[in-house]
């Protein structure tokens, strides 16, 4: 039903209205040719918006395979973090721009919604496990105003656009193998079949696999197996085109640490795995029970009994994505273009946890304290969108509509037959013997964008108007589950219904030709944000007598930005200079007054609440320069001050205290950041090193805890050979990341972070990895 009711609307709309058709690929400049030193960015020129574009040329810097979000980092006002050097680990990936975290952020792959980048996701999936890396065209990242068409019910800082690779005209065969550190390996192959009779396309694939970096001997390999694929016809007035992306993610998980662990642990602390034994001896002391104290054998100095664990668990993400587009040019004025899309995701995270295992027998003595807690995650989203684009005289009129259908779940159960280790690396089989809660969440989505653009005095002058409208509409209920015992109402996350819909949410922007090569730009818009989902962030997650208090109190996230900027863009130099100031209102905070590692638990007194509001006002600075066919030196720098507006009333029960946070820098937000890349091609050799530094990092709302600032670099040096006999463009790669073995504390996770934090005891931050070094051999046919 749901998908004659999809293509019924995507006929509709065709027909009434909706987005600009998506770009065409703009293809890398090609540094092998013995010539020019490849651009690795485009800086934005004719927008009335901050708009920077990554090349895949950049890619060269870091290890092949690596993930798109993570080769933003040296843009102005980006900060992408991640714990791997490929920065595809699930857990560790966050992007901080301008003061707006990953969840804030808008995301799509050719047009397609990826949803909001949450890593418990509900809503989408990571740009890593959509889009193998070699198969980029490009990514356009907007730092503060998204634009209308973008469809996204999450983008209040602004958002991230990548754009698939198009078939290549020609018929060949291009692959690539990766060795390196922590027993690095990773092969990928793409197969174009050229151009024949407007039909052309690519099938691809890539396997990677990996160990973790800490201190854990076994049950460390994380593994990635994907498929990516498309299709175009293209004719006389128009082309269609057919993605499908097939990704299947196992990774060994990191511990989040604290502070104080790391005082007493170092960077590197990881699991008992493989001595059980010596793990089971220390687990006695944590549970109670006849048979505890006796067999109890406990940590010694600097380990305390809480730093215990076999391994930090297994993430599992199966996803199947696929989508069909059609772009038509009606009259030559006149454009039109339809997308329909599905996505299928199935997800575990699997963990070692403390408590009794009972063996079958009568007798409690043979019982071990050990369980494994087992949570599971599923979407099923279908969506369309169509957009209309009408060229008449010296206005451009685009209109465009988007929606979706999803339904997700989140649940957590609990296995208490623990025999002995295994490999947690696998959708465990059977019916689990408890569970903790069962959540089941239908959303609807629509948005309806329409904007005109004028162009005046010659082109010189561009205006551009226009607003969107949102709804979206989620329905949780409590489910039974599949376990052995049904969730116990204490602990069972709420069933509800959650409303997000404004009818008008402006943007209008203004760009000058004010001299050749000079620009001057300023935007200002409004965006609302859903209410997010998933089981550890969203306002459903919490029990049914919290949700039946606060649950028709709470109102949608909302923010206003505006920018204004400089560009000035000729020959070898281009130059972009931005200045914004936005307000971020009526933000989610969740209060938990729980332990760190039992935050998801609806019983501890999980509660959300609007909190106020962030001023964020900065400026951001970007320079390209070519002095040479064979040089080229990019840099960026940006300062922001992101504070908060009010102090916080902060509650644990019935007990509130006022905590001193207005004028205080936002958690997670550096003040400074500069990066610099130097790509020289010459002959067959290139080189490129990348250094970024990003200041100090605050993790209370109080800034009584911080990391100071950091600086890492990346070095990327190859020679290719130029064809040899059958075999085109042969190259040896060498990749060094953190070349300065710097360790530092990554990413956050953000459903912690608590107003102070005088012991150091929030276990908050992953450690950095330590310097890692790939070498690489890729060719064609």
């Amino acid at each position: 039903m749901l998908h004659k009711s999809v293509s019924a609307l995507a006929v509709s709309i065709c027909l009434a209205c909706a987005t600009q058709a998506a770009a065409q690929d703009v293809p890398p400049a090609d540094a092998a040719d013995g010539g020019d030193a490849g651009d690795i960015v485009v800086i934005g020129s004719g927008q009335t918006r901050s708009v920077s574009t990554l090349l895949p040329s950049n890619l060269d810097v870091l290890p092949p395979g690596v993930s798109a979000q993570k080769a933003l980092n040296f843009l102005p006002g980006v900060s992408a973090q991640s714990i791997d050097a490929l920065g595809v680990n699930e857990k560790s990936m966050t992007l901080q721009v301008r003061g707006f975290n990953t969840t804030h952020l808008g995301y799509t792959l050719d047009g397609m919604p990826l949803g909001d980048g949450a890593y418990n996701n509900y809503n989408g999936l990571s740009i890593s496990r959509a889009l193998i890396s070699e198969n980029l065209g490009r990514a356009e990242v907007a730092t503060g105003i998204a634009g209308l068409a973008i469809p996204s019910t999450s983008n209040l800082g602004g958002a991230v656009t990548y754009f698939s690779s198009d078939p290549r005209k020609d018929m060949g065969i291009t692959a690539n193998a990766t060795f390196g550190s922590e027993s690095a390996k990773r092969v990928f192959m793409r197969f174009d079949t050229g151009e024949h009779g407007g039909f052309s396309a690519y099938l691809s694939g890539q396997y990677h696999e990996y160990d973790l970096f800490v201190d854990q001997a076994a049950y460390n390999k994380s593994t990635g197996k994907q498929f990516n694929g498309k299709l175009m016809y293209e004719f006389d007035g128009g082309k269609i085109t057919a993605f499908a992306d097939i990704s299947r993610t196992n990774q060994a998980s990191d511990a989040y640490i604290s502070k104080d662990m790391l005082a007493r642990l170092g960077w590197d602390q990881g699991g008992y795995a493989p001595n059980w034994q010596a793990y089971l001896d220390r687990a006695y002391c944590a549970v109670t029970g006849p048979t505890a104290p006796a067999k109890c054998i406990d940590s010694t100095a600097p380990e305390k009994r809480s730093d215990v664990t076999f391994t930090n668990g297994q993430i599992l993400r199966d996803d199947n994505l696929y989508y069909l587009a059609g772009d038509f040019d009606l009259t030559g004025s006149l454009g039109v273009r339809v997308q329909g899309y599905h996505h299928k995701n199935k997800g575990a995270g699997n963990n070692w946890i403390m408590g009794w295992s009972k063996q079958g027998t009568a007798d409690t003595a043979d019982d071990v304290p050990v369980q494994i807690r087992d949570t599971r995650y599923t979407i099923d989203r279908s969506g369309v969108l169509a957009s209309l684009g009408w060229d008449i005289g010296f206005n451009h009129v685009q209109a465009g509509m988007w929606f979706e259908d999803n339904s997700s779940s989140a649940a957590r159960y609990i296995w208490t037959n623990v025999k002995g280790p295994f490999s947690l690396a696998q959708y465990l089989k059977g019916q689990p013997d408890t569970a903790q809660w069962v959540q089941e969440t239908h959303w609807k989505t629509w948005q309806f964008y329409a904007q005109n653009t004028m162009k005046l005095l010659d082109d010189a002058l561009t205006v551009d108007f226009g607003f969107k409208s949102t709804y979206s509409k989620s329905d949780a209920r409590a489910i039974d589950g599949i376990a052995k015992a049904a969730p116990p109402a204490s602990s069972q996350f709420a069933s509800g219904t959650l409303v997000a819909k404004d009818n008008f949410l402006p943007e209008v922007g203004v760009h000058w030709n004010v001299a050749p090569g000079h620009e001057l730009y300023a935007s200002y818009a409004e965006n609302m944000a859903m209410f997010q989902g998933g089981f550890k962030l969203g306002p459903q997650s919490v029990s049914q007598a919290v949700w039946d208090l606060q649950g028709k109190h709470l109102k949608p996230e909302t923010s206003k930005s505006f920018e204004g900027g400089y560009r000035y863009v000729s020959g070898p130099l281009q130059v972009s200079l931005a200045a914004y100031n936005t307000h971020f209102n009526d933000r989610l905070l969740q209060y938990n007054p729980c332990p760190t590692n039992q935050q998801q638990n609806p019983g501890c007194g999980n509660s959300f609440h609007n909190a106020g509001g962030i001023t964020s006002r900065g400026v951001e600075l970007g320079v390209l320069w070519r002095p040479a066919p064979w040089l080229s030196w990019y840099n960026s720098a940006s300062y922001n001050k992101s504070t908060y507006d009010e102090n916080l009333n902060w509650c644990t029960g019935a007990t509130c205290v006022v905590k001193q946070t207005k004028g205080k820098q936002q958690v997670d937000t550096p003040k400074e950041m500069f990066a610099s890349v130097l790509t020289v091609t010459e002959g067959g050799f290139s080189a490129s090193l990348m250094g970024k530094y990003t200041g100090r990092r605050y993790y209370t709302y109080t800034n009584d805890q911080s990391f100071g600032g950091y600086a890492t670099f990346d070095l990327g040096l190859g020679y290719r050979f130029g064809d040899v006999g059958p075999v085109k463009g042969a190259k040896l790669s060498l990749n060094v990341t953190n070349l300065t073995n710097k360790r530092y504390a990554t990413n956050f996770d953000s459903s912690v972070f608590a107003p102070d934090d005088a012991t150091g005891s929030l276990v908050v931050f992953h450690a950095s990895a330590p310097r890692q070094i790939f070498g690489s051999l890729s060719f064609g046919f």
